[in-house]
């Protein structure tokens, strides 16, 4: 099923080169959605941007594009509005025909890409020792959006979690852990992940301020990166502790992730070094060994180094992270390469890419790109914390979605004097709170900082999940009220559309394999988002004027199928941001 944008798109192209020649075959037809239905469905402005290289007048022009336009088959006939825009309304029988075709599909007619690509998005990426908080859940829902859209297309995904669980804050925990809790080194949980957390703040605080300390700390860190045993099971004791509750908080928000952690690279840093070089990139400033950057300057002016190894002979980040790109495009064999992190990390990822790129790593094929994204805030526009100025734990703001959620499903069920299960108020209430905070998130565009409100997210109107869920529930309570089984629904039946509100949804339905490859390429889910609301609001429109099971038949039928039809597109695009279904709320 092609997409009616791309096949308008080529049949004015085709217009183009048969009017004006082959120089124009490359011409955008500047083909965009109208904004008021009385100019049809879409608008060719092409015209215009041809009158100075013709030598025309754009509304000359628009009558010779038209000459040679066929569209037959999907609109009217076309008409010339204003100075040269060229106005086109799909016809009713196209229409019905793309409903159909969608109708009948498993994948809603969008069919799997040509070429799929080997995808590799990097995402989530916690430290070990610490509690994922707030701060995680922006890189967890983004990089998970994205990867199942990726997925969805048929691209083959590799969804890494870069965890930190390697470097010099293992030395001063495990020298810390040695004075006040030298069971935790030796037995597994023999203490809190939380306790572990307040551990790792106290070990910080006598590294930054006891000279002795820091020095035990770096001999912890070259015994741990020589093999030590002892170093190794201690530090083994403590991933694992912490992978453990990072699962669980995975496994509440519906996320997979293959683990690739810092000390995965470890033993690739040396010949990163040596790498750099053969190339003759590496410059020794001050024991250190650098790239010195094009286009960044310290505070003086002068060209910026990026530090590959210290002048102590150790690696950091930058080392990792070129490590990490390295085995990605060479051992990985990856054609694109994403990374979710926060914008304050644009400067670093454009510096480890332009050296990855001068050393010859990167080819042409490759493509790599920072995704960047906004700060989540509290109500006072400032960064998102406790009352006591702690960063939010992730595992407790999802909890208090839950309870909200609860609590807001408990005080329906009362009003409404209806007789609920325990297990329906659970599932419910876990699913509406955890999706409400996947779904605020992922509504915002991504590069802004957004306000964290449990008020605006859990309402059940507006753009919010709640909203997405009911739209698809209102459906399932047709099939309930009418007992319609939508799987036995004639999938050959014409949709007949009579109302504007029946052919708003129905254009709508048919942008979904647009909107998906442009979230695709762009990786702004909130597109998808905003879809997917519009899409409920035009369903609620729809169904509040066009009479359902009351309609004779065929538009009976007709209708149903809209409904269901809606109610899969629902599904689908809901799923493509994580978020499931229900069938009551």
């Amino acid at each position: 099923m092609k997409s009616t944008i791309a096949a308008l798109q080529t049949a004015v192209q085709a217009a183009l080169v048969a009017a004006f020649g082959s120089d124009f075959a490359a011409t955008d037809p500047m083909l965009v959605p109208t904004t008021n239905p009385k100019f049809g469905d879409f608008q060719a402005n092409v015209a215009m941007s041809l009158a100075k290289p013709l030598g025309k007048a754009p509304r000359a022009i628009a009558t010779e594009i038209l000459q040679h336009l066929d569209v037959a088959d999907l609109c009217e006939p076309p008409e010339i509005a204003g100075p040269g825009f060229i106005n086109l309304k799909l016809k009713t029988a196209y229409l019905a025909q793309q409903l159909t075709a969608m109708y009948q599909d498993e994948r809603l007619g969008i069919a799997p890409v040509k070429d799929p690509q080997r995808v590799i998005v990097d995402f989530s990426s916690p430290n070990i020792a610490k509690e994922m908080h707030v701060g995680h859940l922006r890189s967890t829902m983004i990089g998970d959006a994205i990867a199942r859209i990726l997925e969805f297309q048929g691209h083959d995904v590799l969804r890494l979690n870069h965890v930190g669980d390697w470097g010099t804050q293992f030395g001063m925990l495990i020298t810390y852990l040695k004075e006040v809790a030298p069971e935790a080194l030796t037995t597994p949980d023999a203490i809190d992940l939380g306790d572990l957390v307040a551990f790792y703040k106290k070990a910080k605080e006598r590294f930054d301020a006891d000279e002795t300390f820091r020095e035990i700390a770096r001999q912890e860190v070259v015994k741990l990166q020589s093999g030590d045993a002892e170093s190794r099971q201690a530090w083994e004791l403590l991933c694992n502790q912490s992978r453990r509750e990072f699962q669980l908080i995975y496994d509440r928000l519906n996320v997979t992730l293959t683990e690739r952690g810092e000390s995965f690279y470890n033993p690739l840093l040396a010949d990163v070094v040596k790498d750099l070089e053969a190339t003759g990139l590496l410059v020794e400033d001050d024991g250190a060994k650098c790239v010195f950057l094009e286009g960044f300057t310290n505070k003086d002016g002068n060209p910026q180094p990026l530090i590959v190894q210290k002048s102590d002979g150790g690696y950091n980040y930058a080392t990792t992270d070129l490590a990490a790109l390295r085995y990605r495009i060479q051992q990985d064999h990856s054609d694109r390469i994403l990374y979710l992190t926060d914008a304050g990390q644009a400067n670093h990822f454009a510096q480890v890419f332009q050296v990855a790129r001068r050393a010859g790593w990167l080819p042409d094929s490759v493509t790599i790109t920072h995704v960047p994204f906004g700060l989540v805030q509290g109500e006072d526009g400032k960064k998102l914390k406790t009352r006591s100025g702690e960063t939010i734990r992730l595992r407790e703001l999802l909890d208090e979605a839950v309870e909200r959620s609860r609590a807001d499903l408990a005080a329906r069920v009362q009003a409404e004097e209806r007789q609920e299960t325990e297990a329906f108020l659970h599932e419910v209430s876990q699913t509406v709170g955890i999706s409400a905070v996947k779904y605020a998130d992922l509504s915002q565009n991504r590069t802004s900082n957004y306000i964290f409100s449990f008020d605006k997210m859990l309402a059940l109107n507006g753009n919010t999940a709640p909203y997405m869920l009911y739209a698809y529930v209102r459906v399932q309570g047709i099939s309930r009220k009418g007992k319609i089984d939508f799987d036995q629904l004639d999938a050959d039946s014409q949709f007949m559309l009579q109302e504007e509100t029946e052919f708003a949804l129905a254009k709508h339905l048919l942008q979904l394999d647009e909107i998906i490859d442009e979230v695709s390429q762009d990786l702004f889910p909130n597109k998808l988002c905003q879809y997917l609301f519009e899409l409920s609001q035009k369903y609620n429109q729809f169904y509040d004027r066009c009479p359902v099971l009351q309609a004779a038949e065929p538009l009976r039928t007709s209708r149903l199928a809209l409904c269901d039809l809606t109610a899969r597109t629902l599904k689908l695009g809901l799923s493509l941001l994580g978020i499931p279904v229900l069938e009551r709320m």
